[in-house]
């Protein structure tokens, strides 16, 4: 249960905020602020009024079904309403709880997707270039814009390994569960007996920081060119254009060599650093938040296996919520990429309300 005070002071921010902006004396600096809150708050407003009335509403009707010379109809329809009033309530508590949840700050940001080959050989790399198709369709559908930061080919059309920045609304808050070791068993081009081969790809998906996130200090850094080299090492160009930075107190290094240019490499390779770097302190904060609290969504574990595509059997498992769907082609065309997001939020979000108990 809520203590009550706690939700009659969200009604008493959101007509707080209604009055400031129906004042017309706000600073245009706050308004932006004032106005996404009292937008959030809108939307738990009425869960709240009802929460804070439920008490005298239920003692009222159970004064008429308690009352014996009350009428038999009425006594019935009250019953039928004070079932209905819990089960509302029931559902108010748990959004106002929600919506109490501490916010990731991160949600709202941009992402950095990074999609590396793992176990396999050439057919995880083939399956590395399948994943990022796959969220090169997501983002299409959903309109973000995915821009690729740096990219190192295989044979046959295949993927080392893929960095990319994908912009758009809440796009951390919508990849953050991709995470983790995915699992692929089908029977690869070359095989010749028919064999279901398994191999994997890791995805690790980072908030995008801004320079206001991450102080980035020269005397931290230490940046080392070379040039560039292709397939074999060979040398793809005459100029030591290739960055590699360093960031000496934590150890992190970030290769750039995509672009022609030092200066271009050295941007790119700072912006992944700083998100690098961003989440690395996020996720140490976190677990001395919850060392007590093992949650198995949105842990950002790199080495858990978090899903398994089937293709022989066309299915796709998510391993941290039990959940299968066998409609794997849709789910590769980024069709029901949602579908197993939502499943995995709402597991998330009822982990987060277990802890609040």
């Amino acid at each position: 249960m809520i203590p009550i005070i706690k939700v009659k002071d969200l009604v008493d921010q959101h007509k707080s905020l209604e009055n400031e902006l129906s004042s017309g004396k706000i600073d245009k600096k706050n308004f932006a602020e004032i106005s996404k809150n009292y937008s959030e708050l809108n939307e738990i407003i009425e869960d709240a009024r009802a929460y804070i009335s439920f008490d005298q509403e239920k003692k009222d009707l159970e004064k008429i079904i308690n009352d014996k010379s009350a009428d038999k109809e009425m006594t019935e329809l009250a019953k039928l309403e004070l079932e209905d009033l819990i089960k509302k309530n029931s559902k108010n508590e748990k959004n106002i709880k929600l919506f109490l949840l501490p916010k990731d700050e991160a949600d709202s940001k941009n992402a950095i997707i990074e999609i590396r080959a793992g176990t396999g050989g050439l057919e995880a790399s083939l399956f590395a270039a399948d994943l990022f198709k796959m969220y090169e369709k997501v983002s299409n559908k959903k309109k973000w814009n995915l821009e690729i930061i740096s990219i190192s080919k295989s044979d046959a059309g295949g993927l080392k390994e893929v960095i990319a920045s994908i912009k758009g609304k809440n796009i951390y808050s919508a990849l953050k569960y991709e995470s983790g070791v995915h699992r692929v068993q089908r029977v690869p081009d070359t095989e010749t007996q028919g064999r279901v081969h398994t191999s994997a790809a890791t995805v690790a998906v980072l908030p995008e920081a801004e320079e206001v996130d991450i102080k980035l200090e020269d005397k931290d850094l230490r940046i080392d060119v070379f040039r560039s080299s292709g397939p074999g090492g060979q040398s793809v160009n005459t100029t030591d254009s290739a960055v590699r930075i360093t960031h000496i107190p934590s150890g992190i290094v970030v290769s750039q060599q995509d672009e022609k240019s030092q200066i271009r490499n050295k941007e790119k390779g700072l912006k992944i650093l700083r998100s690098r770097l961003y989440e690395f302190e996020r996720q140490k904060r976190d677990e001395e938040r919850s060392k007590d609290r093992k949650s198995k969504i949105g842990s950002g574990d790199r080495s858990e296996r978090i899903r398994t595509y089937n293709f022989p059997q066309g299915r796709v498992t998510d391993h941290r919520i039990n959940l299968t769907m066998h409609k794997l082609d849709e789910f590769m065309e980024g069709e029901i990429f949602d579908e197993i997001i939502e499943s995995l939020s709402l597991q998330a979000q009822e982990e987060e309300l277990k802890s609040l108990r």
